[in-house]
C-alpha cells in the first residue's frame, strides 16, 4: 500500500496563488483567525496525523475488516487508538461554532483536512465524516435545546452521527420510506423500521451514536411530502448530557463489501426507539438535503483522494520498474532496460491520474469557498445570501460528485494498470484503492441520479438553462482576460468554443425534451460528464495562468519544476482528456429511441 504523503505544496499553491484563500478569509465573519500562520499550522498538523497515524492502518484495516457479534461492532486493530488521537487533537470541531466547543474556523479548512484524511485512509475517515452532516443538520434545523444537548459531544468527537435514509425496499426513491414515527404523550416519538447501508451505524469508537432518521407520522401524506426527520440516539441522553438508558436501536448485521472494509456499513433495526422531531413535520426531506449535500461533497473528495493515492503508488513504481527500451532510444543505457516511466503509454496513465487529482482538487477547493460563504450567511442570519450561495453550490454538487468519482475510479484503475500483474496482488495495495473507490460512484446517489439532478432539476426545471449561461459567462470573462497572452491564448480559445457548445447543447436538449421527455434521462450522464470536463478545464487553465505568470516574472525561481509541471499537465489535459467532450456531445443529442424502443420483455438472455 502506498505510504501517503500530504501534497502540501499543491494545497498551498491552490489556496494562496490560484484561489486567494487569504483574501477570501478576510471577507468572512469567522475568518479573522484563519491567518497564514494558523492555516499552515493546521495543514502541517493534519498532514502529520494522516501520514503517521491513519495511513499505516489503511491496508491492515482492509485485511482485518470490522467484526460483528451479538449486535456489537468492533473496528480493526489500531482504529480506536487513532480515533482517540483524532478527538484529542480537536480535529472534529475545527470549523464549528465556539459556543458548542468548536474552533470557529471556516468550513473549507475542515474540508481540506478531510481530503488529507480521506486519501490516507478512507475507511477511517468515514466515521467522523458522517458526523459532519449530522452536526450541520442539527445546527440548521435543531431547537436550542437539541443544539445544546447534542452538538458539544458531536463537535468534540466523543459522540458520532449517521444518516438513516435507505430501507430494504427503497434507496434513491425516498417516497417509498416505510419507517413509522408514533407520537408519545411526552412529545417524543416511537420510531420503528429497518434502515440499511448505514455507514458508521454501529462501532466501538465513540460512547454514543446519534442517528438522523427519516420516518412517517401516522397522518402523513404519501410520497416525499409526508416524510419527517428525527434524532434517534443509540443511548438516550439526560438533560445534562450524561448517558441514560440504551435505546432499542440494534445492529442486525454489517455488510460484507467489495471495498472500504474497515468502515462498518450496518443494518439498523428501530423497535419503538425514542426519537425527537427535528425541523417541521412532513418536511424532513428538505432538512435531510443539508445532510445529503454535505455527504455528496464529501464523496466528491473521495474521487480526488483515490486518484491522489493511486498516483502516489504508481509514480515511484514507474520510476523503478524496468521493462524494454523506450521507442525513442535508450534512456538508461547502463541498465538492462529502461524504467517504464519512459514509455509514452505509462506516462499517459500517470498524467491522467495527476490531472484528475490536481484538477479535481482545484474544483473542490473552489466549492469549499462557496460553502464558507453559505456558512457565513447562516451564522449572520442572512437568508437571502444563504439561498444564493446554496443555489450556486447546488449547481456544483452533482458535477463534483458524479464527475469526480467517475474520474477517480478511472485514475485508480490506471494506477493498478501501471503495476501490471503486480497491481492485481494484494500486498502492493493498488487493488485495494480500486475496490475502495468503486463505491464512490454509487452511494449518496449514483452517477445517473446526479446527472438527472443536474440536468432535470438544476438546469432545465429550476433555471431554464440560466445556470449554464451564468457559469459560462464566468469562464468567458476569464478567457477575455487571457486572450492576448501568447501561452494562454489556446486555452482561452478552446474554452470559448466549449462554452458556446455547452449553451447550445443545453438549448437543444430543452427543445427536444418538449417532444421526447426521455431524452432528459438518456442524455443526462453525457451532459454531466461534458460539464465536468469543461469545468475541470477551466480550473486547469487557471492553474496554468498562475504558473506561467510566476515563471515569466521570476517569482517561481525557487521551485521552477513545480510550475513547469503544472503547465505541462495542463497541456496534457487540454490535448488528451478534454477532447472526450466531443464524444459526449455527439451522444447526448441523439434521440432516446435507441434506449427506449426495445421492449422490457425483449431484454432477455434466453430466446
Amino acid at each position: 500500500m502506498p505510504a501517503y504523503k500530504a501534497p502540501l505544496h499543491d494545497i498551498r499553491f491552490l489556496m494562496n496563488e490560484v484561489l486567494d484563500y487569504p483574501a477570501h478569509y478576510q471577507k468572512l465573519s469567522n475568518g479573522e483567525n484563519a491567518d497564514t500562520d494558523t492555516v499552515n499550522m493546521i495543514l502541517e498538523g493534519a498532514a502529520d496525523f494522516c501520514e503517521n497515524v491513519i495511513s499505516p492502518l489503511n491496508q491492515s484495516g482492509d485485511e482485518e475488516g470490522c467484526h460483528f457479534k451479538d449486535g456489537e461492532v468492533t473496528t480493526p486493530k489500531g482504529f480506536k487508538e487513532a480515533y482517540d488521537q483524532f478527538v484529542q487533537g480537536g480535529w472534529q470541531g475545527l470549523s464549528y461554532p465556539e459556543e458548542f466547543g468548536g474552533q470557529g474556523l471556516p468550513m473549507s479548512l475542515n474540508l481540506i483536512k478531510s481530503e488529507m484524511m480521506g486519501t490516507a485512509n478512507w475507511s477511517f475517515t468515514m466515521y467522523p465524516g458522517l458526523s459532519m452532516g449530522c452536526i450541520n443538520t442539527i445546527l440548521q434545523f435543531g431547537t436550542e435545546q437539541q443544539k445544546n444537548l447534542y452538538l458539544p459531544p458531536l463537535i468534540a468527537g466523543t459522540w458520532s452521527g449517521t444518516m438513516c435514509l435507505t430501507e430494504p425496499q427503497c434507496g434513491t426513491d425516498l417516497g417509498q420510506v416505510k419507517s413509522k414515527a408514533e407520537p408519545n404523550e411526552d412529545g417524543t416519538y416511537s420510531i420503528s423500521g429497518t434502515k440499511i447501508f448505514i455507514s458508521a451505524g454501529e462501532h466501538d469508537l465513540t460512547e454514543n451514536i446519534i442517528h438522523i432518521v427519516l420516518a412517517r407520522l401516522p397522518d402523513a401524506p404519501a410520497g416525499t411530502r409526508g416524510i419527517s426527520l428525527f434524532i434517534v440516539p443509540k443511548f438516550v441522553a439526560n438533560a445534562d448530557g450524561s448517558i441514560a438508558e440504551r435505546n432499542p436501536v440494534t445492529c442486525g448485521s454489517i455488510e460484507h463489501k467489495m471495498g472500504i472494509r474497515a468502515s462498518a456499513t450496518a443494518v439498523l433495526n428501530f423497535d419503538n426507539a425514542k426519537g425527537y422531531l427535528i425541523g417541521e413535520k412532513n418536511k424532513g426531506l428538505h432538512a435531510m438535503f443539508t445532510f445529503m449535500n454535505t455527504a455528496r461533497i464529501g464523496t466528491a473528495v473521495q474521487g480526488i483522494a483515490h486518484a491522489e493515492l493511486s498516483f502516489q503508488g504508481a509514480l515511484p513504481y514507474a520510476k523503478e520498474r524496468m521493462s524494454m527500451r523506450a521507442l525513442s532510444g535508450k534512456k538508461e543505457p547502463e541498465k538492462v532496460a529502461d524504467s517504464i516511466i519512459h514509455h509514452a503509454d505509462v506516462r499517459r496513465m500517470l498524467l491522467t491520474q495527476k490531472s484528475i487529482a490536481e484538477g479535481g482538487r482545484a474544483m473542490i477547493y473552489h466549492a469549499a469557498q462557496i460553502a464558507d460563504k453559505m456558512n457565513d450567511a447562516l451564522l449572520l442570519g442572512d437568508t437571502a445570501s444563504f439561498e444564493k450561495h446554496d443555489d450556486h453550490l447546488g449547481f456544483y454538487t452533482p458535477i463534483l460528485k458524479g464527475f469526480l468519482t467517475e474520474m477517480g475510479y478511472e485514475a485508480a484503475n490506471h494506477g493498478m494498470q501501471v503495476f501490471g500483474g503486480h497491481g492485481y496482488i494484494k500486498e502492493w495495495g493498488m487493488e485495494q484503492i480500486v475496490r475502495d473507490s468503486r463505491i464512490s460512484t454509487l452511494y449518496e446517489g449514483t452517477t445517473g441520479v446526479q446527472a438527472l439532478d443536474l440536468m432535470g432539476r438544476k438546469v432545465l426545471l429550476t433555471s431554464k438553462g440560466k445556470v449554464i449561461r451564468d457559469y459560462t459567462a464566468e469562464i468567458l470573462k476569464f478567457c477575455g482576460q487571457h486572450a492576448r497572452n501568447k501561452y494562454m491564448r489556446r486555452f482561452a480559445w478552446d474554452l470559448t468554443k466549449l462554452c458556446a457548445q455547452w449553451n447550445a447543447l443545453t438549448v437543444r436538449i430543452m427543445l427536444t425534451a418538449r417532444k421526447d421527455r426521455d431524452v432528459v434521462s438518456s442524455a443526462s450522464v453525457d451532459f454531466l460528464m461534458f460539464s465536468g470536463y469543461v469545468m475541470m478545464a477551466y480550473f486547469w487553465a487557471q492553474q496554468a495562468a498562475v504558473a506561467s505568470a510566476k515563471l515569466a516574472s521570476g517569482d517561481g525561481a525557487e521551485v521552477p519544476e513545480f510550475y513547469k509541471a503544472k503547465i505541462k499537465t495542463a497541456d496534457f489535459y487540454f490535448e488528451r482528456l478534454l477532447p472526450r467532450t466531443q464524444g459526449h456531445a455527439e451522444a447526448m443529442v441523439n434521440p432516446s429511441k435507441t434506449m427506449t424502443s426495445l421492449a422490457a420483455e425483449h431484454f432477455s438472455f434466453d430466446y
